[in-house]
């Protein structure tokens, strides 16, 4: 190459776009039980590989195999069968609600349930979730209440948050899940710093950080990588992998690392890749990362491999950039699909009760939504009064503020 040859760049190009014919090939899917599981107290540097493979449980008959198998009972599963059943259901709902004009916006959690649902359950109460806006299934799973999380969605009389934040971007200490921000990747750096503070107090409770592929190349990520390293934050460091930011494919922020696991790979983390629609997978890779934070071992970075089903929120058209028929060609499944196969092959499930499931969350949701709706709508029924947007800033209210208040006349 001459020296007077013009400087070119690498703009990186989907494999496919709509109108041509999905294209997961890039996509190398290792047989279920195939890696290894290491001990919890392994040194990062012997367990490079697994930022580039894929831990998996379920083989395609609906089999649970591999050293990661058996951490959760029958019972258990179907509970987590329920919540991912739960919020797929919550979720359909509430996206009618916003076609009906209920509420402004909203976004989906379809085909990543197992990711959030599996997660809480491996979780100690008190544990603090530093969540983006597609991890609702950490509050299902908990038990928090669906009526506060419509009731926030609607922005009515009875939202918890008093109308401050978008729909969608619950808040609860209680159940461990810190308010969620609308700008991108802010929470992964007061994740860290929530877990250096938790170290510091001689706590036991750990945190857990949540971002998405695209949210990646956001320099907070890399920031919070930096600090957990170096401080050994008692931090489990969660990146959710569904193939698609917003109109954005993962090639862009993932840049020439292979992986997003990868990117812990130079910041000495033990970094693992999950089948991400695999709830037995999830449930027993976030088991062995919390136990490292537990144990003083410092974070663990972890990539799920899922794939985003639906549009990225109400205001997205996916059809725009990428083929309709997509999602079907996705060579990992749905998960709530994959452990239903598995729980009717152990004959501790059936279609028969699985359709009675599906009838007796549907009710429940229903009743949910009703009771929600009766304390108001977007455009209809009370809403908070402009007097809450005065309350829970200042411990005691400054001379200011009361003026502006008694102004308002609220």
């Amino acid at each position: 190459m001459s020296a007077d040859e013009p400087l070119t760049l690498n703009v990186p190009e989907p494999a496919v776009r709509p109108g041509g014919a999905p294209d997961f090939s890039n996509v190398k899917i290792p047989k279920a039980g195939a890696v290894p599981r290491p001990e919890v107290d392994v040194d990062p540097q012997s367990i490079r590989d697994l930022a580039f493979s894929i831990i998996r449980v379920l083989n395609r008959s609906g089999e649970a195999v591999g050293p990661w198998a058996g951490l959760l009972s029958d019972e258990e599963l179907i509970e987590g069968m329920r919540h991912m059943m739960t919020l797929r259901t919550f979720d359909a709902r509430m996206l009618i609600a916003q076609r009906q004009g209920k509420t402004s916006f909203y976004m989906q959690h379809l085909g990543e349930e197992a990711i959030s649902c599996a997660f809480r359950k491996a979780l100690s109460p008190g544990d603090m979730n530093f969540p983006t806006y597609r991890q609702a299934g950490l509050l299902i799973a908990d038990g928090y209440s669906m009526v506060d999380m419509m009731c926030q969605v609607y922005s009515n009389s009875r939202d918890p948050l008093k109308g401050r934040q978008l729909p969608v971007m619950y808040c609860s200490k209680e159940h461990g899940f810190f308010t969620i921000s609308g700008n991108l990747a802010t929470q992964y750096v007061q994740a860290v710093g929530w877990a250096m503070a938790s170290a510091i107090r001689n706590d036991t409770r750990i945190a857990a950080a949540w971002i998405g592929d695209g949210s990646t190349a956001e320099s907070d990520f890399h920031a919070a990588l930096v600090f957990a390293s170096t401080y050994k934050a008692p931090v489990v460091l969660n990146i959710v992998n569904n193939q698609w930011a917003i109109s954005t494919f993962q090639g862009i922020a993932r840049g020439g690392a292979g992986t997003f696991a990868a990117r812990g790979l130079g910041f000495g983390i033990p970094s693992l890749r999950v089948d991400g629609n695999d709830y037995l997978a999830v449930y027993a890779v976030a088991k062995w990362a919390i136990e490292r934070a537990r144990r003083n071992l410092g974070p663990t970075l972890v990539e799920y491999v899922t794939y985003r089903v639906g549009a990225h929120s109400t205001s997205d058209d996916p059809s725009a950039y990428r083929p309709k028929t997509e999602s079907d060609a996705w060579p990992l499944g749905d998960p709530i699909i994959r452990l239903k196969n598995h729980l009717i092959m152990r004959g501790v499930w059936s279609e028969e009760r699985h359709k009675q499931a599906e009838a007796e969350i549907l009710d429940t949701v229903i009743a949910a939504q009703k009771e929600a709706e009766s304390y108001g709508t977007l455009h209809a029924g009370a809403k908070p009064s402009a007097r809450d947007m005065f309350d829970g800033v200042y411990a005691e209210m400054p001379p200011h503020l009361r003026r502006q208040r008694q102004q308002a006349g609220v």
